[in-house]
């Protein structure tokens, strides 16, 4: 899906919202409703719930499972605090109209785990084809010349380090003044090196611009699971764009 919000909103210190191009090519998307929340988002940004034969309901990250489910947009947070209350085993009893519902456990900390491993597959996937870079100086000249399209620190990056990647980036883009800065990720740098193949990934750049949206979609999913500032998935923006009738707008499937 081509986007135009993966430079805009980069290191922005609240909640964003989805840029109109993107959000014009979601309305040619499916659209699907949260059923904690009630807000819309596409298929995409949600996380599907799979309703298993034994009425276990289960993670489905990449919504392949058969048979029926049901969708969640919201965070982790939130996720745990329903599953607490009871409040997802009430309402999707509801949806599927049956009482015979086993929610898995630890289902906060599965999807979590999940989205974590989705985007640190598909970093290493683009680190081998070639699509990034590591180390400060070639980031450093990369970014200035306009190369870089998506820049990432380790959570354990310093602020020096990061502000000095980040001003290179912003040298490039032409966007001094503006606090543009890459993403903050919620690993540190051994699990960047393990996903990569590489020892002390720190920094990361993508100078693909396919790549980069590859890479951010996957982290954005993750990013706002876990309630992060830097998210790039506002549903709750995002549900004002999509407008419609609610009603034809389904929790489950």
């Amino acid at each position: 899906m081509k986007s135009s919000w993966l430079l805009a909103h980069i290191g922005s210190k609240r909640r964003t919202r989805l840029q109109r191009t993107t959000l014009n090519e979601n309305r040619h998307s499916p659209i699907r409703k949260c059923i904690l929340s009630g807000e819309h988002g596409t298929r995409a940004q949600l996380i599907r719930l799979a309703l298993g034969p034994d009425g276990s309901i289960a993670p489905d990250l990449f919504a392949k499972a058969p048979g029926r489910g049901a969708w969640i947009g919201v965070s982790g947070e939130e996720l745990s605090k329903a599953l607490a209350k009871g409040k997802l085993a009430g309402l999707l009893r509801r949806a599927f109209k049956t009482d015979k519902i086993e929610i898995i456990d630890d289902l906060t900390g599965r999807i979590d785990r999940g989205l974590e491993k989705a985007f640190l597959d598909r970093l290493g996937l683009e680190a081998r084809a070639g699509h990034l870079i590591l180390g400060a100086e070639k980031i450093d000249s990369a970014s200035r010349s306009g190369q870089v399209k998506l820049l990432l620190h380790a959570s354990d990056a310093s602020a020096d380090g990061s502000g000095k990647r980040d001003q290179a980036w912003r040298v490039g883009e032409d966007a001094e003044g503006t606090g543009k800065g890459g993403v903050k990720l919620p690993v540190d740098r051994d699990a960047l090196s393990a996903a990569l193949g590489r020892q002390n990934a720190v920094h990361v750049a993508l100078i693909n611009q396919k790549a980069a949206e590859r890479v951010m979609h996957h982290l954005g999913r993750w990013l706002n699971f876990k309630g992060c500032s830097n998210a790039p998935f506002d549903s709750a923006a995002l549900a004002a764009d999509l407008r419609g009738n609610d009603a034809d707008i389904s929790a489950i499937d």
